[in-house]
């Protein structure tokens, strides 16, 4: 009997390209024993139907289904399109039955076989389509290979898939890509790079386990013989069990290394949380004096200067490009969805140089305030992830809540405030502080942020006003934002304490750009520390602050101060070049000071406002200064005339009286008026500030005082007793307690005081004390060099004289803390020439003395010189 023949198999198709998606449904078995067979009978349906709703939705082909499913995708992104789908309906499906829902999924590319089985064969159980080729079981190592909710790609689909993310919307750009290296497949001759890709909050984003099936490509110098080996070593060179054991971060990040702060990813269409969390996020984390944050001020910088719009959105690209512009070691991308009903705050960290995720952490919470608890648990992990210990964590974080408001009304008008400030919409900035406060009477940080505007605006008195609330309110700051409330309540008091609120601050948070910048600006001009101030400031200009430039600036200032023009010149220009257009007037400066005045008036002509801003007083005030080191006795009294003028309607309170001053200086100088006449003068300007001191004192601590020294130094100059006396009587020894400047110009007029009363040797004992020292007032100096030609002791007298006429740029930039006009110390650097003649001539020097003479004449022609100092010159020419 000859047997039947067997049917004939059908024939495969050609291979063909094809995507394959593998999925699995974890811990089934278990689910079917705890739930039943009916209900997990009626959970299998849903997820039938949601399976079905996919499929037609990326246009996928089912090919085999059980416990899990293997799908044919003619392109990658609608393969990755399903599996994203699937893994968030299978996390609402267990939610929506207090149930843990989750697959784990492969992606790959390649070739494939297929063929369609007979009729007869599917009618006996086969499946309608075949498919085989190496391409299914290396999606099959891959899904096996996947933790639960993890969907990992080959190195095939997952380049194809990335350039295709943008057709998936919105949700695109929020997926999270990582790469996990090589890895080896049982079965598979080469090693496979494999990836991850998912959705904060929903994917692992963890490194898979080693199977048996899969497992790790390892270096030979990484694998268990080595490393031990390694560890040996380690071990014994004296590396501590705790590092041994420590699990190192993944991205290099060391303390008070920097971190951009990506914009807030909002998937939970609720507007209000827009602004307000991002804020909030940026609170929570710069808690942390382990983690620096990069402001946002200075992100926007940074922007500009990549030629970027500053509303552009800070994505995973931008912000990268800006890290490793400005030196941030990292990236924190922020996000809050709604997930199953809860609000969930996820971030991860990228590494800027290659934009793969490094770490991911979430934390969820019932309705949108409880997004401000997450933001602390989220940061926290975040910031023990990067290396910081738990103990510096707890200590030095408190409560969002706590430290700013549970009211997401006042923290939006709060984070709009602080966009407004950084676009220096001053005025826009303010009402949002205010309204914040209104919303939140006990939103410290919105009363804190009001005071700084005031402050910038020279509103003294309503920021002294908003600092006293925000003190009451201190329980509801941060440590951080205490210590800046009371570097600025200090403001208002002696520079000591100022000074050492502000080095405090320093030593709690080194990274403190404001407080260097902030140190250095109070060291210089109210101490004449600058060494100490070039310190802070060199701290302040770095690429990380948002103010480097006019930290660059200051620098200058200081370098001139110390008489290093050519360094002084080169930082101001670097500063210009950085886009800084504030000050001014030091930049011109650094060439007067070597009396190339074409080259200064150039600079001061391209100021700010020349030409347009009537207000801006520092026209008139560096046209006064030059003009009177030029000894152009005319122009600096019209333009003492102008500056008073402005001043008188601009600041009445506060900015007449120092005018008044410098006019009566520049006129001391001119000669103007006879010598008693003067005096009277200048007794009448003490008492009208003595008059005049409950209000100006008030808002301008020894603003009185400061200025009576000043018109006291002028009486001096006079050699008027009444006048130094009555300076004297106007500030107690008390009064001007943690002024240095002020403490310091007092013992200049306790010194002339004693001059004039012919005691010279006791003045030059009291200043020689103060003149050696580096902080020593450049009115030390020039009272020590009087006193020393009334004791006769002329070695002493020429060596001050020359040691103003050196001290040209410290003369321009001593500022006028000490009452002391600062157009008298440039005046004296000229006037320290004749000075150093007469002493020369006196001691037989005829030679020294005429270059000192010519110098002098040189500097001042005697066509223009007042008529006392015509007399001297002559008498120097006759000897």
């Amino acid at each position: 009997m000859i047997p039947a023949a067997e049917p004939a198999q059908p024939p495969a198709s050609t291979p063909q390209v094809r995507t394959l998606l593998l999925t699995d449904l974890c811990e089934s078995t278990t689910l079917v024993e705890r739930l039943g067979d009916a209900l997990a009978a009626a959970l299998f349906r849903e997820h039938d139907r949601l399976v079905l709703e996919l499929q037609q939705r990326w246009r996928g082909r089912l090919i085999d289904r059980s416990d899990g499913l293997l799908l044919l995708f003619e392109r990658p992104i609608d393969g990755l399109g399903f599996a994203l789908d699937y893994m968030r309906g299978l996390h609402e499906l267990g939610q929506a039955r207090k149930l843990r829902l989750q697959a784990r999924a492969g992606l790959h590319v390649g070739e494939v076989l297929t063929w369609k089985n007979s009729e007869e064969a599917v009618r006996a159980g086969a499946k309608s389509l075949e498919v085989e080729g190496l391409a299914k079981p290396l999606a099959a190592r891959l899904m096996t290979l996947a933790r639960p909710g993890q969907i990992l790609l080959s190195a095939v689909a997952e380049p194809m898939s990335h350039r295709a993310a943008g057709e998936l919307g919105e949700r695109g750009k929020h997926l999270v890509w990582k790469s996990y290296g090589r890895w080896r497949f049982k079965g598979v001759p080469n090693a496979q790079e494999i990836f991850e890709v998912g959705e904060p909050g929903l994917a692992a984003l963890r490194m898979p386990k080693h199977t048996a099936k899969a497992w790790r490509d390892i270096p030979l110098w990484r694998r268990p013989v080595a490393l031990a080996a390694e560890v040996l070593i380690m071990i014994g060179i004296g590396t501590g069990a705790w590092f041994m054991t420590r699990s190192p971060p993944a991205i290099a990040f060391n303390e008070r290394d920097w971190v951009v702060v990506g914009d807030l990813r909002n998937l939970t269409g609720q507007p209000v949380l827009d602004e307000s969390l991002e804020q909030a996020f940026r609170i929570s984390l710069e808690q942390s004096r382990y983690v620096n944050v990069l402001s946002d001020l200075k992100v926007r910088d940074t922007l500009a200067l990549m030629k970027r719009k500053p509303e552009e959105p800070l994505d995973r690209a931008t912000a990268s490009e800006v890290a490793l512009r400005d030196g941030a070691r990292a990236v924190i991308l922020p996000t809050v969805a709604e997930v199953g009903g809860r609000v969930r705050v996820s971030a991860e960290v990228i590494d800027p140089h290659t934009q793969t995720t490094v770490y991911a952490e979430s934390a969820d919470g019932a309705g949108a305030v409880s997004a401000l608890n997450s933001i602390d648990k989220v940061t926290a992990d975040l910031r023990n992830k990067l290396g910081e210990a738990m103990r510096s964590i707890e200590h030095d974080s408190a409560p969002l809540p706590n430290v700013s408001t549970d009211n997401l009304d006042a923290l939006k008008a709060y984070a709009l405030g602080v966009k407004k400030r950084h676009a220096g919409e001053s005025g826009e900035a303010l009402n949002f502080f205010q309204r914040a406060a209104e919303l939140d009477p006990d939103f410290a940080l919105a009363v804190l942020a009001a005071s700084r505007i005031y402050m910038s605006s020279g509103d003294m008195p309503a920021a002294h006003r908003e600092l006293d609330r925000a003190a009451k309110l201190r329980s509801h700051l941060s440590g951080r934002e205490k210590l800046l409330l009371d570097a600025y309540l200090a403001h208002f008091g002696p520079i000591e304490p100022q000074l050492q609120r502000w080095q405090q601050m320093i030593e709690m948070y080194p990274d403190s750009h404001e407080a260097h910048f902030a140190m250095a600006q109070d060291s210089a001009f109210y101490a004449n520390r600058y060494r100490q101030a070039m310190k802070h400031a060199t701290a302040a200009a770095v690429p990380q602050f948002s103010g480097q430039a006019p930290a660059q600036y200051l620098q200058g200032m200081l370098l001139l101060a110390m008489d290093r023009y050519p360094e002084a010149q080169r930082l101001f220009k670097t500063s210009r070049e950085a886009g800084f257009k504030g000050a001014g007037s030091s930049y011109g400066y650094a060439y007067a000071a070597q009396r190339d005045y074409a080259k200064a008036n150039e600079l001061l002509a391209t100021r700010k406002g020349v030409g347009a801003d009537t207000e801006n007083l520092e026209i008139p005030f560096s046209a006064m200064m030059l003009a009177v080191d030029q000894g152009q006795w005319q122009q600096a009294e019209a333009s003492a005339d102008r500056g008073l003028g402005m001043a008188m309607k601009a600041e009445p309170l506060i900015t007449t009286p120092e005018w008044r001053i410098r006019k009566l200086a520049v006129q001391t100088l001119a000669g103007r008026e006879a010598s008693t006449e003067m005096q009277q003068r200048l007794l009448r300007e003490i008492a009208q500030l003595r008059a005049e001191a409950a209000k100006t004192d008030a808002v301008y601590p020894n603003l009185s005082e400061t200025m009576s020294f000043g018109a006291g130094y002028l009486g001096a100059r006079l050699d008027s007793l009444p006048v130094v006396e009555a300076a004297l009587a106007a500030a107690s020894a008390e009064g001007i307690a943690g002024y240095p400047l002020l403490i310091q110009m007092r013992q200049v007029l306790l010194a002339e005081q004693e001059r004039l009363q012919g005691k010279p040797k006791r003045a030059v004992a009291r200043l020689k004390v103060w003149a050696g020292r580096e902080d020593a007032a450049f009115a030390v100096h020039s009272a020590l060099m009087r006193a020393a030609r009334a004791d006769g002791d002329w070695t002493l007298a020429l060596r001050e004289a020359k040691w103003m006429a050196s001290h040209r740029g410290r003369a321009y930039m001593e500022g006028t803390a000490a009452g002391l006009p600062s157009v008298v110390n440039v005046a004296d650097t000229t006037l320290a020439r004749l000075d150093a003649a007469e002493i020369l001539a006196k001691t037989d020097r005829k030679k020294e003395a005429e270059t000192e003479l010519s110098a002098f004449r040189a500097a001042w022609p005697v066509a223009q010189l007042p008529e006392s100092l015509r007399r001297r010159s002559a008498a120097l020419s006759g000897a």
